[in-house]
């Protein structure tokens, strides 16, 4: 005899549908404005996880909790339910005969993923489980869609990113990403706080697209009839606030950058910039030391986290090594012959030296930014362990104060982990005239096709001519921190609603194509 079909997810829905029709034809409110808890599911398995059956019979505790169905096992006239609240499990008890008729009559049309109120008394098994011995049932919302089967999790990835309401009902560890990615920012927050920074909130739609050579997305002020950008940083003015007195300030918000999507990229993200005053670049990296290790330490409780094969140690100190120090190294290994620091400083040599390991250098690139380009390709992806990459060409970094014995190189450092950039900072650039001729060069470039380089500021000089002190100042990438932290291998990992195109021909959405970038 063949094994009866299982019903198909348009019969569940019929039938999900018959059981609350059943419900609301005996007088149970289908969406009931309320109901009052005496205690969750976790704080009940928190406090009597590990009290025995007789001490709980002796106590005769009672309880009123409340939580989505995820099993439910019937035997004639009893039921065994398990609820959650999103973080924990808890058995509920229901026998005919310790319910009212109506109370029991809910049991029978319950399905998984309703919603439930139970009042009753705490005792345990005969196979020793927490349960609770309902005295009395409360229906609280339907659930018209089946969960997935297999609770050991949702595994479709897209299904995961568009739907995470989904996600977190069946998936323990998405929950547990974001209550890592919780406390990561609450450490952040207490770390600088504690040190005497101020946390602000500035603009988040710019007459000026700055602080970051980026693309922007633009949008329109109809009562003002003026275009505006979303910010790509939130530098410059976090920047006039210092020249305005306030010299530890910090923000932690979002950004929006026009740009390619990838696993590590995406077009709204979150970071933390900071700003301190009478500071340096090389202050910012022991800074950066302290606060990556008690984040690692409070967020996850170990300076230690194990990402992928690797085991990564936020312990300090970091490694530390000039760009063109890795790009030298990196090409003398490459190619079998010594190139020299001073080799990347000179326009043509470095050019060649590209096309030598296939890149293709556009004619409006410089020495720098090329050096730049091979670091990125050659070196990035080998930094496994907390590394800072220091001394950048001054060509790509506009807003940072050069070296007093190399104009050619500015005071900026940036944090590799697991090939990763976390972070960038520098000392900032607070001279007017030096500042405007940046910009200056910036829109040169500009006007020989670079989309990313910076526009002209006018406000921005204004502030620095009134004296910017000598500051320091570092943006570190939230979501890519949370990616090591819970060893998440796409950004869309740990950001609760990424970014979705919308299908040609519904009204759902497909994920933007992770390898396009």
């Amino acid at each position: 005899m063949s094994e009866p079909e299982e019903p198909k997810e348009n019969d569940q829905l019929v039938q999900r549908r018959a059981n609350l029709a059943a419900l609301v034809e005996r007088g149970v409110a289908p969406y009931p404005q309320s109901f009052r808890c005496t205690d969750t599911v976790s704080a009940i398995v928190a406090a009597h996880g590990d009290t025995s059956g007789d001490d709980l019979d002796a106590a005769q505790n009672h309880t009123t909790v409340a939580g989505r169905i995820l099993i439910i096992r019937s035997f004639g006239k009893a039921r065994f339910l398990v609820i959650s609240d999103g973080v924990s499990r808890l058995q509920i008890y229901v026998r005919k005969d310790a319910l009212s008729e109506r109370d029991f009559a809910i049991a029978v049309r319950l399905d998984i993923g309703d919603h439930i109120g139970v009042e009753g008394r705490l005792f345990r098994t005969r196979t020793d489980e927490l349960s609770v011995w309902a005295g009395s049932l409360e229906f609280l919302a339907k659930c018209f869609l089946p969960l997935p089967e297999k609770w050991h999790g949702l595994t479709d990835v897209e299904t995961r990113y568009r739907q995470r309401y989904l996600d977190l009902i069946v998936n323990p560890a998405a929950r547990r990403v974001f209550e890592v990615r919780a406390r990561v920012l609450s450490v952040i927050r207490n770390f600088l706080v504690d040190r005497g920074f101020l946390e602000v909130e500035t603009p988040m739609m710019h007459a000026v697209a700055g602080g970051a050579l980026a693309r922007p997305f633009t949008t329109h002020h109809n009562a003002l009839d003026m275009p505006l950008f979303l910010r790509i940083a939130p530098e410059l003015y976090l920047k006039r606030l210092v020249v305005g007195g306030v010299e530890r300030v910090f923000e932690i918000n979002r950004n929006f950058r026009n740009e390619g999507v990838s696993t590590q990229h995406n077009p709204e993200f979150t970071m933390l910039e900071f700003y301190q005053a009478y500071s340096g670049y090389q202050d910012l990296m022991t800074m950066t030391e302290q606060m990556l290790a008690a984040v690692a330490r409070e967020a996850t409780g170990s300076e230690e986290v194990a990402v992928g094969d690797e085991t990564v140690s936020f312990a300090a100190p970091f490694r530390r090594m000039r760009l063109r120090q890795a790009v030298s190294e990196a090409l003398t290994e490459k190619l079998g012959t010594p190139v020299s620091e001073d080799d990347l400083r000179q326009r043509e040599t470095v050019a060649a030296l590209a096309t030598q390991v296939g890149l293709e250098p556009g004619a409006e690139q410089g020495a720098g930014k090329i050096t730049v380009e091979i670091f990125e390709a050659l070196c990035e992806r080998a930094l496994i362990q907390p590394t800072f990459i220091y001394d950048f060409p001054t060509e790509v970094s506009p807003l940072s104060k050069q070296r007093d014995d190399d104009p050619d190189t500015v005071e900026r450092f940036e944090l590799f982990v697991v090939g990763m950039e976390l972070a960038n900072a520098f000392s900032e650039l607070n001279d007017p005239v030096e500042q405007r001729r940046r910009f200056e060069a910036q829109l040169r470039g500009r006007e020989a096709g670079d989309l990313e380089a910076h526009e002209m500021d006018e406000d921005y000089i204004r502030a620095l001519e009134y004296g910017l002190p000598p500051t320091a100042g570092e943006g570190v990438g939230i979501d890519r921190l949370v990616m090591v932290l819970t060893d998440s291998p796409s950004i869309r990992d740990v950001i609760l609603f990424p970014l979705m195109r919308p299908k040609a021909t519904g009204d759902h959405a497909e994920p933007i194509d992770p390898d396009h970038s």
